[in-house]
């Protein structure tokens, strides 16, 4: 049988202005460093710079909210301080000769500029108690409304899952002929895509 699940072939995207931030738990460690791999994997063929790319990291898959949101924040902050710095240079009240060198007014530098998309990493797996149901519920729910509220895109990673065999499957890391495939790849692409989707989106831009 023909296999059916999973993205539409890559989006065609250039990931060479985006900033990019990934926020990964430390809990499940095997599994997460290899799905931020496969993520920074993927931002890199995409085009983003190293430079553009900040990696955090949390205890658990319970305190990513907190961390994307003010990751999220406190890149505006720096963009913002940045273009003031930028801009206190120049002296707006005295009028100056016009320059013959053709020379750009000052640009905010791309690895001081706002995060473009955030990709939350985190492994939730079921044991005997409702833990589990609690904390797939309020994760997912405000990583939704940080998206929503912030209008930047906070990438879902976080794998919800019944034991350790489908995390590592999902991790491309199972065993024998069924190692799966690294999900964090995926979501590596997706954030280049609704990176540069928001930013033509917010500029009045549609397909």
């Amino acid at each position: 049988m023909s296999e059916i699940k999973g993205p539409s072939p890559d989006a065609k995207v250039d990931g060479s202005s985006l900033r990019i931030a990934i926020v990964h738990a430390r809990w499940n460690k095997v599994i997460i460093d290899a799905l931020v791999a496969g993520a920074l994997k993927k931002l890199k063929e995409a085009g983003v710079k190293e430079s553009n790319i900040v990696v955090e990291s949390v205890p658990g898959s319970f305190e990513l909210p907190i961390a994307c949101s003010r990751m999220i924040t406190g890149s505006h902050i720096q963009a913002a301080s940045n273009e003031a710095d930028l801009l206190g240079g120049l002296n707006f009240g005295t009028p100056k000769v016009a320059s013959r060198s053709g020379t750009p007014a000052p640009t905010i530098p791309s690895a001081n500029q706002a995060f473009d998309a955030v990709i939350a990493i985190g492994v939730l797996i079921k044991g005997a108690t409702m833990h589990f149901e609690y904390i797939c519920d309020a994760v997912s729910n405000s990583l939704m409304k940080i998206q929503v509220d912030t209008g930047v895109p906070v990438i879902f990673g976080v794998l919800t899952v019944l034991n350790d065999d489908q995390a590592l499957e999902r991790a491309g890391l199972g065993k024998g002929d069924k190692k799966g495939h690294n999900h964090g790849e995926e979501w590596g692409l997706a954030a280049v895509e609704m990176g540069s989707h928001v930013r033509r989106w917010n500029s009045g831009k549609f397909l």
